[in-house]
């Protein structure tokens, strides 16, 4: 009888002992929850932050022109069915303007480039009709994750109205600047009837000191064609007192 009451006394032991260390695991596990809940950023604060770092990069833009490389793809993009050379001048606060240096391949390729030109310098008349605010968008919070070595935040996109220049998708906001990486979204509103699954991506990086889209690719199916790829790559800029002068020059020319 003895040695039956000190089993059942071992085995009440251990099950309490196992007891403890489980709920020990699990208020462990329900802390680390909430601290990591705790120090999740607030997405109100992330939009704040970024409209004053865009706000900042504006006020440190000066003229510049930039020549811009498009290229044209297939389904397959193995090879490039029209290249178009393009220079695109700027001068604060909203004018933009463009000029084709050259074309080659499929004369798509350079009405394609041209309505993204003419679309471009429209937008840049007033960016406040689509940028990235809480005038054209509600932001949701999904992750943290590391792009081209930044820490960013990536928040969804959610277009107030349906615009073909507002985009459906997610941003990179880095966490340390407030400024966009990438955006990777579908416009809110098909663009033409002879486009469908369209799809955006812009990256941006430092041009002398200025944050700029510097890339970008749209892939869309076209009816008749098929689907088909424009990728655009800045390869120059220049930046100068004297830009302002030939900006102007530029654009009087293209009147």
């Amino acid at each position: 009888m003895c040695e039956v009451s000190q089993y059942r006394s071992s085995v009440a032991v251990r099950q309490q002992t196992t007891a403890l260390l489980l709920l020990y695991l699990v208020t462990v596990a329900m802390g680390a929850s909430a601290q990591a809940g705790s120090t999740a950023p607030d997405v109100t604060v992330i939009v704040a932050r970024m409209a004053q770092a865009r706000a900042e990069n504006r006020a440190r833009l000066r003229p510049y022109i930039v020549t811009r490389n498009y290229k044209l793809f297939g389904k397959e993009r193995v090879k490039t069915k029209a290249q178009v050379i393009a220079d695109v001048s700027f001068v604060p606060p909203s004018s933009k303007q463009y000029a084709i240096e050259q074309a080659n391949g499929a004369g798509l390729g350079e009405r394609i480039v041209r309505r993204m030109l003419e679309s471009e310098t429209e937008v840049a008349k007033d960016y406040r009709l689509t940028d990235f605010s809480p005038d054209n968008y509600e932001f949701r919070f999904i992750r943290e994750e590391e792009l081209n070595g930044r820490h960013c935040y990536v928040l969804e996109l959610l277009p107030k109205r349906k615009e073909k220049n507002l985009l459906r998708g997610n941003i990179w906001v880095d966490a340390a600047t407030y400024l966009l990486h990438r955006v990777d979204g579908r416009p809110a509103k098909g663009p033409s009837w002879w486009l469908r699954d369209v799809r955006i991506v812009f990256l941006y990086s430092d041009v002398e000191g200025m944050w700029l889209q510097t890339a970008s690719e749209s892939t869309a199916k076209v009816r008749i064609l098929g689907q088909h790829t424009m990728e655009s790559r800045d390869v120059n800029y220049d930046i100068s007192e004297l830009v302002a002068a030939s900006s102007l020059a530029v654009a009087s020319l293209l009147k």
